[in-house]
């Protein structure tokens, strides 16, 4: 059988004031795949600042300055929060709730036309809109 000795003993965490937490079966269940990139920073930022009954009273400005993304990408991760039912949101205050009883994956839209790209694909919108400021500057 294998020691199960801490590796630094001195250093052994404990809980210190506020509690955050996350079951196991976020990642055994298949919510933590189901999430991508923003909106598994935007989800964790929220069960590490939710008080015991899941609220945050951060704002979305402190919350994009602290995570590093920009307003876009926090919309998109919170509406997409929110559509799979990990947390709620009331324009003011967010809940992190409890996991439904499956993860919500959702399939990616597939771009077929040049109508698609410049209404979904970021890459693309990025350099119409550059274009276009390009333009307004000249």
């Amino acid at each position: 059988m294998t020691s199960r000795k801490p590796l630094v003993g001195d250093r052994i965490r404990t809980i210190e004031g506020s509690f955050a937490w996350i079951g196991h079966r976020f990642l055994r269940g298949g919510y933590f795949t189901s999430l991508g990139h923003h909106e598994l920073l935007l989800y964790l930022f929220l069960i590490l600042v939710a008080d015991r009954q899941g609220l945050s009273y951060y704002h979305y400005d402190k919350i994009c300055s602290l995570l590093g993304i920009s307003l876009d990408d926090y919309i998109v991760a919170r509406n997409l929060l929110i559509d799979k039912d990990l947390v709620a949101f009331d324009g003011i205050f967010f809940q992190v709730l409890s996991l439904p009883r499956s993860p919500v994956i959702q399939s990616a839209k597939v771009l077929q036309n040049q109508d698609d790209m410049k209404t979904f694909d970021r890459a693309t919108i990025e350099q119409i809109m550059k274009k276009q400021l390009n333009r307004d500057h000249e």
